[in-house]
């Protein structure tokens, strides 16, 4: 339950520390003393966005600090965990929001800071709140159509259900895209044959430009390279003034200087290895002008190659890597369109056996639904009595949907009819919104086991009932208070004498000229004379009828 709530600085609220009780919290106060401020600060702390004009004159920011002890916080560690936040493992979890005046808000769950959306997240999980306006959610079929469920026990069927019917709708997707996108004519086919045909028959290697323009350089340049390495290669070994005939008869020189002094042999070994270095020289030229292509039809082979690898370029990419690539594409997509009808008929299949799962899972959540339907109606009726209603009919139609839904085959009704004699209508229709607090709060008995949510905030819920009926709006709250922390804000006494704790909210003129929202439990003589300013006055007859309803209600 909310245990603890802080607010600073919010509207006429400068500070208040508000240790929450059990049961059902009573909240009153003349109109216009700051009742709704709690309900605000409840919504601001459950991630509603916030007005910056909500903090106090004269003040940067204002805050709201609220501490929930948790009997089961699973939902909440789950919420919690994909924050990547630390679970609350004591079941405590502490919710803090700033909203500064000029932006720059923040939000902290236990110390780290969030989002808002983690807040609402949490939100849904903690507090269920109803304002004047806030029944309308009971108008919704969707929200009708999880009532029931609920009060079905048929969550896990309808989860089952959901499972198969998003499993269906993919492969459906699925079958519809590839009908639809992969539709081909014989001539896109032929031209994806052609394309293949004609980069496979190229036979291009990876990076094969690159060397067949070096090679046709050389081809187009072999005669001029072959003048220039034969003039060298008879300037090296020619048969008259070679320079290496010529080099021989040095040899004798040299050998002869080595003999007379042996001390030279120290640099005369470079003239050895100068002449072993030109002979090797020779030899590579001779190589080099034997390897030269003076082939024309060689030269035109070359040629013809790089025209064909660059047609292919200018068709397909800009490199032979691209065109490659571009290939590999076509062949998938030939691959697609010549096995569509294999894989249409495998998706056939498919969708033919999660379309019986996800009827066999419409019709077991369909038939749970029709059992709990008449079993909620009856019990939503009980208590509509209990609240003025004594001959009004409610009922759960569940008409079926042309086809089924996310949320099953049929859609939920809740058919109303205050007044006897007449025929139910559909309650969006009919109802008024002293009658929608009414059957909201009627359901949200009928439903009271099966709701998880701790916290039930009703925030003048009671308007326009009074008498008998206000006393039993009271009952009804405090059943309800029985297995939830209920927090009633309320302009009936009749409610206020059933709280178990009762607090009061009331306007102070300081000494500053300011004014302050003060909120502050009565007991006793105090919460007598609060009553009985309910009832109408000060009068002693005021406080009897305030005694008497304490006195009932104890």
């Amino acid at each position: 339950m909310l245990t603890l709530l802080k607010i600073n600085n919010l509207a006429l609220v400068e500070d208040l520390s508000w240790e929450v009780g059990a049961g059902l919290v009573g909240v009153t106060g003349e109109t216009g003393a700051g009742k709704s401020v709690i309900v605000g600060a409840l919504k601001i702390v459950l991630g509603e966005r916030a007005d910056r004009n909500l903090v106090r004159t004269g003040c940067d920011s204002c805050s709201v600090e609220a501490v929930f002890d948790l009997n089961t916080p699973a939902e909440v560690n789950s919420v919690l965990a994909e924050a990547g936040i630390e679970p609350c493992e004591d079941g405590q979890l502490v919710i803090r929001r700033v909203i500064g005046k000029s932006g720059g808000n923040r939000q902290y769950v236990n110390c780290s800071p969030v989002t808002l959306g983690v807040l609402k997240g949490l939100g849904g999980f903690l507090v269920d709140l109803h304002g004047p306006h806030d029944h309308q959610s009971l108008l919704s079929r969707d929200r009708q159509l999880a009532m029931l469920d609920a009060y079905a026990s048929a969550e896990k069927d309808a989860t089952t259900y959901g499972n198969a019917f998003e499993h269906w709708k993919t492969l459906q997707g699925q079958y519809d895209t590839l009908a639809n996108s992969e539709r081909a004519n014989e001539q896109e086919i032929d031209l994806l044959k052609h394309q293949l045909a004609e980069i496979d028959d190229a036979e291009i290697r990876s990076g094969e430009a690159e060397e067949l323009e070096r090679r046709y350089q050389l081809a187009n340049n072999s005669s001029h390279l072959l003048a220039v390495a034969a003039g060298i290669s008879d300037a090296l070994s020619g048969d008259e003034g070679s320079i290496l005939a010529s080099l021989s008869g040095l040899a004798r020189d040299v050998r002869e200087l080595e003999k007379h002094d042996p001390e030279t042999a120290e640099f005369t070994g470079a003239f050895d290895t100068s002449v072993l270095e030109l002979e090797e020289l020779g030899h590579n030229l001779r190589t080099y002008t034997e390897g030269l292509e003076l082939d024309p039809a060689a030269l035109t082979a070359l040629g013809a190659r790089i025209d064909l690898l660059e047609s292919l370029k200018r068709k397909y990419g800009n490199t032979l890597d691209e065109v490659l690539t571009f290939r590999d594409r076509a062949e998938s997509k030939l691959a697609r369109i010549e096995g569509r009808g294999d894989e249409l008929e495998r998706l056939g299949d498919a969708i033919a056996d999660a379309l019986g799962k996800r009827d066999h899972a419409a019709t077991k959540l369909t038939a749970r639904r029709k059992r709990g339907a008449p079993k909620l109606a009856k019990a939503v009726a009980a208590h509509l009595r209990d609240l003025g209603f004594k001959h009004a009919c409610f009922e759960i139609s569940l008409p079926r949907l042309d086809s089924p839904a996310p949320a099953g085959a049929e859609i939920a009704e809740f058919m109303f009819s205050p007044n006897p004699g007449e025929p139910p209508m559909p309650l969006r229709l009919i109802a008024s919104s002293g009658e929608m607090s009414r059957v909201m709060l009627a359901a949200k008995c009928a439903l009271a086991r099966q709701d998880a949510i701790p916290l039930l905030v009703f925030d003048e819920i009671d308007a326009n009932v009074g008498g008998e009926i206000a006393q039993a709006v009271g009952a009804k709250m405090a059943a309800l208070g029985t297995s939830h922390q209920v927090i009633s804000i309320s302009h009936l006494p009749q409610v206020a004498s059933l709280a178990t704790c009762h607090y009061v909210v009331s306007k102070e003129f300081g000494s500053d000229g300011r004014t302050r929202s003060r909120l502050r439990q009565v007991t006793g003589s105090e919460r007598i004379a609060e009553i009985a300013r309910m009832l109408g006055g000060a009068a002693k007859s005021a406080r009897q009828h305030a005694q008497s309803l304490l006195s009932a209600a104890a």
